[in-house]
């Protein structure tokens, strides 16, 4: 299932390992969204995509689309509170963005869903994380991405005026990267995975959630 990743020749040595977080750049969106990045947070990444890959009990699913029922085009897996992730580093990085987010959040990051993106054919529609509380209160997803990079697209709500930034933006995500959306980002902006018509190797993002958001 792991086929088509191009491991990085520094990555494929590492043993996986977490840096510190005080080195992620904050931009402000406008209305009290934002978002912080950090490229290559995670260290030896393309060995923790490779056990994800065959080892998380990957589901497919259907959905309902307006009058017909069709595949999510994506694989997924969902770690409730009491569940245990897949690898320890995966614990690890719920613990350290905890922390270092604990007095913008006020709670810990609590869940952690992940897809699987097989191929440039897979992506996700433009949406905000907004079932649950995030539909009316500030909250944050981290998002730590593993595998080949995908361009996470962002862009204001239809009908938000952000203030700062009005253009959709770009930030192609793998190996390791980080991005945290905060604030009212999930309200007042939508993300998407779009589809890729050129050659594209598989991605597994990990997405850190507070209790009560999805």
């Amino acid at each position: 299932m792991a086929g088509g990743l191009q491991a990085s020749l520094l990555d494929a040595f590492e043993d996986p390992e977490l840096g510190s977080l005080d080195g992620v750049q904050r931009t402000e969106l406008g209305q009290g969204a934002w978002i912080d990045v950090l490229p290559g947070w995670l260290a030896g990444a393309d060995q923790v995509f490779d056990r994800l890959a065959v080892e998380v009990p990957w589901r497919e699913e259907r959905r309902q689309m307006y009058d017909r029922v069709v595949d999510v085009p994506r694989l997924l897996c969902f770690y409730g509170e009491s569940d245990n992730l897949p690898l320890p580093v995966l614990d690890e990085a719920r613990e350290l963005l905890s922390d270092h987010y604990m007095e913008e959040l006020g709670e810990p990051f609590r869940t952690a869903g992940l897809c699987y993106y097989r191929d440039g054919r897979d992506s996700v529609a433009w949406h905000g994380d907004k079932i649950g509380r995030g539909a009316r209160e500030d909250t944050m997803v981290a998002i730590l991405s593993v595998g080949e990079p995908r361009v996470l697209a962002l862009r204001p709500r239809p009908g938000s005026t952000t203030g700062k930034v009005a253009s959709t933006i770009r930030y192609p995500l793998g190996h390791g990267d980080l991005i945290v959306m905060g604030g009212s980002c999930q309200r007042t902006w939508e993300h998407a995975i779009p589809k890729s018509t050129t050659h594209t190797g598989p991605r597994i993002s990990i997405q850190y959630r507070p209790r009560g958001v999805r």
